[in-house]
């Protein structure tokens, strides 16, 4: 997945999933910890941070702006953040099947980016690309 799209769909099933009551500590801690990375890098740039902090309900608005502070601040090529986004994404979905059901997140193919919305419905993140 390109990186843009792995930080930008990490952030919004990981603000999704955390505000749940049912989310697991793993979750809310490789949460959290992709949040400080980000707020870390958008050091200096309040709007930016509070972008990062935006409620699941708002991330699919702030994505726009979200996607030009991470161009802004070269955060596409940080590989900490790489790692902590993909590590929530991994959290997610071993956390989703030991409840029970099937991958939070499935990503595969060749994405250039997120085309189409993210919004949240009935508390899931879904992704449409067209």
């Amino acid at each position: 997945m390109e990186p843009i799209a792995l930080i930008l769909t990490a952030l919004a099933a990981g603000a999704t999933a955390a505000a749940k009551d049912t989310a697991g500590t793993a979750v809310k801690d490789a949460y959290n910890g992709l949040k400080h990375l980000l707020k870390k890098k958008f050091e200096g740039d309040a709007l930016a941070q509070a972008v990062v902090d935006a409620k699941p309900e708002d991330i699919d608005k702030a994505e726009g702006l979200l996607k030009t502070k991470i161009t802004e601040f070269s955060v596409e090529r940080d590989t900490e953040i790489l790692r902590a986004a993909e590590t929530l994404i991994d959290t997610l979905n071993s956390e989703s099947v030991i409840q029970g059901g099937s991958p939070y997140v499935t990503v595969g193919g060749n994405f250039q980016g997120i085309l189409g919305n993210v919004h949240t419905e009935k508390g899931d993140t879904h992704i449409t690309f067209g």
